[in-house]
Order: structure tokens, then sequence, then C-alpha cells
């Protein structure tokens, strides 16, 4: 077996620490008046965090798990159940068309700027040429994270990195009640993707990379390509366990191949290229189907013009909105290849000889 390494943990903070952490929450005055109900809730709060309970309401496995008497999160199942109801009306041909449209932009005219942006505009193009198709819609707008209230993607933690088992599916390292890492997006979002047949994202460049929101969602899908279903194989999160299941072999399983994709990508100077490039290789790694040339778009608007004017530049640029809506039809018309079993997918029986 291999060694487990150890060393990097930080210690466990101090009272006075977490209290001062904790009492952040609570600074508006209109608090004050429940003091002594917040210093009882905290001294709760305090209690599962020295005693890590991250997820304090469990049951039993039960069948189908390869541990069944092994206590689970109630949270982490109900997620996992809405995900395979999710993946068997997928694979029913009577069930409509879906595409999952994410607008990838962190900003709308509920956040700091005051406007929309102009990648949700780019997805309502989107969104109306795959309705006047007969496809239904699923709007993932990325950006509500800057906008509403404890709504959250927490970052991925890397258990990948450690052995593929680890990294379960869908993700079990959130919700952790013990340190107040709750509100996650992320169960909802799987659910999502699962039920889609397609998927389309437009995005923003951000200093040469997809914008922080949709960073954090790709980061947390990494549980679809090769994760655990059954975190009772390796009893939560134990390294151990999850290296010599992966040492035995793993069949890293695709658990969102075989639905298609587009891709929108903007900017204004630069990066619009390896943005887009990124976001390809990502999808086609997952087992995703790409719509074809011009369902994969990379374009800059109002180049090196003032952001002031970047709306009406887009106003102005007919042919950009038209490629955003030939993304669209791209899909479209690969969504009904799909669903009628007739997708060219010349690799499809292919298996690889490396799959991680």
């Amino acid at each position: 077996m291999t060694e487990i390494r150890k060393g990097q943990a930080p210690a466990v903070m101090s009272r006075k620490a977490f209290h001062e952490r904790f009492i952040e929450s609570f600074m508006d005055p209109a608090f004050r008046a429940e003091d002594g109900a917040i210093s009882r809730i905290e001294a709760i709060a305090w209690q599962a965090y020295e005693e890590g309970r991250k997820a304090p309401v469990t049951q039993k496995a039960g069948v189908g798990y390869a541990d069944p008497d092994y206590d689970m999160s109630v949270e982490w199942l109900a997620t996992k159940a809405r995900i395979d109801s999710a993946q068997a009306a997928w694979g029913d041909a009577a069930t409509p068309s879906r595409v999952l449209l994410v607008c990838g932009s962190a900003r709308n005219d509920g956040t700091c700027p005051g406007e929309i942006s102009k990648t949700f505009r780019m997805v309502k193009w989107a969104e109306e040429v795959l309705a006047g198709a007969g496809l239904e819609t699923d709007l993932l707008d990325l950006s509500l994270l800057t906008s509403s209230y404890n709504l959250n993607i927490h970052p991925c933690k890397g258990c990948v990195s450690t052995a593929m088992p680890l990294c379960h599916w869908p993700c079990s390292c959130y919700p952790n009640h013990s340190l107040g890492q709750t509100s996650d997006w992320m169960a909802d979002i799987y659910t999502r993707w699962t039920a889609a047949h397609a998927v389309i994202i437009v995005s923003p460049v951000y200093w040469y990379q997809s914008p922080g929101p949709l960073k954090l969602m790709i980061d947390r899908l990494v549980c679809a390509d090769g994760g655990n279903p059954d975190p009772t194989t390796t009893h939560g999160k134990e390294p151990a366990e999850a290296k010599a299941l992966e040492l035995a072999g793993w069949d890293f399983p695709k658990h969102l191949a075989g639905r298609v994709y587009g891709l929108v990508v903007h900017g204004d100077v630069a990066g619009i290229e390896g943005s887009r490039r990124g976001l390809s290789d990502w999808l086609d790694w997952m087992g995703l189907i790409d719509a074809g040339v011009q369902s994969r778009l990379d374009r800059f608007v109002g180049y090196y013009e003032p952001y002031a004017t970047s709306h009406e530049a887009l106003d102005a640029d007919k042919n950009v909105q038209e490629e955003v809506r030939n993304v669209a039809r791209s899909v479209a018309e690969a969504v009904v290849q799909l669903r009628a079993g007739a997708l060219s997918v010349p690799d499809k029986q292919l298996k690889r000889p490396r799959p991680k």
C-alpha cells in the first residue's frame, strides 16, 4: 500500500478565534436584541466544529450499497436519488428533449455593476432558438452566486489527487455542517446536468480565464468523470481504502457521457481562443459530444473599445448575434439525432487504454 502523507491540516481553531469568525455574520445592529440567543447558537456550532460533526443526520445506506450498514448522510442520499431519477428520465425516449443553458458570467443587474451581462443576452438568444425548435430549456445562471443570499458553490477539495474512488458521485465533501460549509448549489446542479440531453455554456473571459463561478462548477464536476457512486466502498473518506480500490483497477465511469454540447466564449481584448479550447477539451474528456464546428464559438465584442459601450457594440454586431443562434441551431439538430440514435460518434466503442 502506498504511504498516506500527512502534515498540512491546520490546527483546530481556538474558542476565541471561532467566536470572532462566527459573530461576523451578526454585525447588523438589528441582531443585538437577540445576542443571548445568538450566543446559545454559537455554543452549539462550536461543539459541532470541535467534534467534527460533518453530517449530523444519517441513515443506513441500505440495499444496493457495498456496505448497507454504513451510516450515510441523508442529504447525500437525497441528492443521489434525484440524480438517479434524472438519469432514468434522460434515457427514456418518451421524455422531452432538454437543453441546459449555462450563463457563465459573474454579474447581473442585481450585483455591484447594476447592469445585465452580455453573456446573459446571448443565452437568451440561444434559448429562443431552442424553444422554437421544440426543446425544453433550463437556464442555469451562475451569476446568482454573486446576488443571492447564502448560495454557494464550495471549492473542490481535490479528493481525486489522493485516489479516484475517494471522489464520490455526487460529491460528498459538502455540506460540511461542522465547518459551516452549507447551502451548496452543486446538489441541485448535478441533477440539472444529468437531466440534460445537451448543454450550452456561454462565458465571458475574465483575465484570460473562465469567471470564478463557472470555474467553481467545473472543478466540482470532476466527480462526474470517474467518480465513485458508492461512498460505502471507501467508508466515507478513508484514503487507504480508496487507494486500494484504484490500484486494484478502477473503471473511471463517465457519468455525463453521451450528452451534446455547444460553447460560446466572448471577450474584448484577449484570451477567447484559449478559454474556448480549454472548455472544449474538458467537455470532450467527460465524454460529451460537440454539435459541429459552428457549435464552438469564440468572438470578440467591441475589440479594444470602451467597456462603457460594450452593450452597444453587441447591438451593432449582427454577425455575432447570428453566430450565437447558430450554436443553438447546431445543438438542436444534434439533440434530434442523439435521441433518434443517429448521431455519429465514430470512437464510441473504443476503450481508452489510459482512462485517467
